[in-house]
């Protein structure tokens, strides 16, 4: 019976010392907001992975963030050999594209209006504000399943955060579906907290300077053939007119979409601008994944593989565009 005791006695002593020894949710949730309170700068390198299509589209990301507000994002998928930027610095944000000599000025509060999976202080803010958010701990690792505040949410509402026990810097993202299904998944790589950096590193003008390099491989593309790609099949909704013309700026398609709700899409061939000076534009950032274009109450544009496309209608919310947009993406099949 004493045996027994000393043993009972033991198991509890080893299972309370194991208790202290493990942080809770609430702790590591105090551990993150202080180190966002501390926190001045950070640089990472990630890979994101888009499976919304047949075949994966991989891009490389890259980081760079100065405190309160300054951002340096570039996103780069090789295939394409065509770059893109979001820039936030004291002058507004910006959205580059430097091989066509592009950029776009918003006044917007980007990233604070949405989620956005390369972004460590976007994770927290997620994490933080979710009352619901589960959590567990592994060996080296934090994991949280969050919800996302996403402009398109019911699309790609839930996603698992994955930290580093150490540090708390942040290992993967996957964006899931209302099916739990995995559409977009960012791997991180050489995150390093408060480097130092300068503020020219946010300058337009400055990260404009490569742009001469990247248009060549643009000039390529525009001599392949003029190829669109159509939204994926929306129930209620389809499409009773193309029309194919050609302008003095290159091959025009508008495309017309009818029934429950209506819209417009346009389609034509990306120039390469003549002046690097940032056009205004009266809207909102948004993310689509593959490409960032510019959203507002009734439009929505963007460039992939050197077309620009619009939608416009005064009937689809924005979310619903949002939604369409992303479809587009997919192999083209009308």
């Amino acid at each position: 019976m004493k045996k027994l005791l000393l043993l009972a006695v033991s198991i509890f002593v080893i299972a309370v010392l194991s208790a202290c020894g493990q942080k809770s949710q609430e702790d590591v949730v105090q551990s993150l907001n202080k180190k966002m309170e501390e926190m001045k700068s950070y640089k990472a390198q990630a890979k994101m992975t888009l499976k919304m299509g047949e075949d994966p589209q991989v891009y490389d990301v890259e980081i760079w963030y100065k405190s309160p507000d300054f951002y340096r994002v570039e996103l780069k998928n090789e295939k394409k050999e065509q770059s893109q930027m979001i820039l936030r610095n004291k002058d507004g944000v910006y959205v580059l594209t430097p091989a066509l000599n592009k950029s776009f000025h918003f006044e917007s509060d980007w990233p604070k209006n949405s989620s956005q999976a390369y972004l460590y202080e976007s994770l927290v803010k997620d994490i933080m504000e979710d009352p619901n958010a589960t959590f567990k701990a592994t060996e080296n690792q934090y994991v949280f399943e969050t919800k996302t505040r996403y402009q398109n949410s019911k699309m790609l509402p839930f996603q698992e955060v994955i930290l580093n026990k150490k540090d708390l810097a942040p290992i993967s993202v996957k964006i899931k579906d209302p099916d739990h299904n995995v559409l977009v998944t960012v791997e991180f790589s050489d995150v390093s907290f408060n480097p130092k950096i300068e503020d020219k590193a946010f300058d337009m003008k400055t990260n404009m300077t490569g742009a001469q390099l990247e248009i060549e491989a643009l000039a390529d593309m525009e001599q392949e053939e003029f190829v669109i790609r159509y939204p994926a099949e929306i129930n209620g909704i389809e499409l009773v007119d193309q029309e194919d013309i050609v302008t003095d700026s290159g091959e025009r398609s508008i495309l017309t979409y009818e029934g429950d709700r209506s819209f417009t899409m346009i389609a034509e061939r990306a120039k390469v601008v003549e002046t690097s000076s940032a056009t205004s534009v009266l809207g909102d950032v948004v993310d689509l994944g593959f490409t960032v274009g510019a959203i507002t109450d009734y439009s929505i544009s963007w460039t992939y593989e050197g077309i620009d496309y619009t939608i416009a209608s005064q009937n689809l919310s924005r979310e619903e565009m949002v939604e369409i947009a992303r479809s587009v993406y997919a192999p083209a099949v009308k």
